[in-house]
């Protein structure tokens, strides 16, 4: 079992939810369009956050956390349709 956030980890999960981010700013819903900015707002606040817990702070737990706070957004609005996308390797929704 592993118990260490490492960089290398730590990077590969700042690559998924870049890689997220980028997928969902361009598949807002129209029809709930200020939903569907609320959370890619908050997502990509989370994510700006994780960027300085590693960055600034070399804080790797910090960074995980705010990582997974931000893709737990993304993956929430992609479940309740506010994000048009069919990747499942990214998001919580059937392909």
């Amino acid at each position: 079992m592993n118990k260490t956030i490492t960089k290398a980890k730590l990077e590969q999960y700042f690559s998924i939810t870049k890689e997220a981010l980028e997928k969902a700013k361009v598949a807002l819903d129209e029809t709930r369009l200020k939903q569907a900015e609320d959370f890619f707002d908050m997502a990509s606040r989370y994510y700006q956050d994780a960027g300085f817990f590693y960055k600034e702070q070399g804080n790797f737990v910090l960074a995980f956390a705010a990582l997974n706070y931000a893709h737990g957004w993304l993956d929430a609005a992609a479940r309740i349709g506010l994000f048009k996308v069919k990747d499942s390797r990214l998001f919580t929704v059937d392909a």
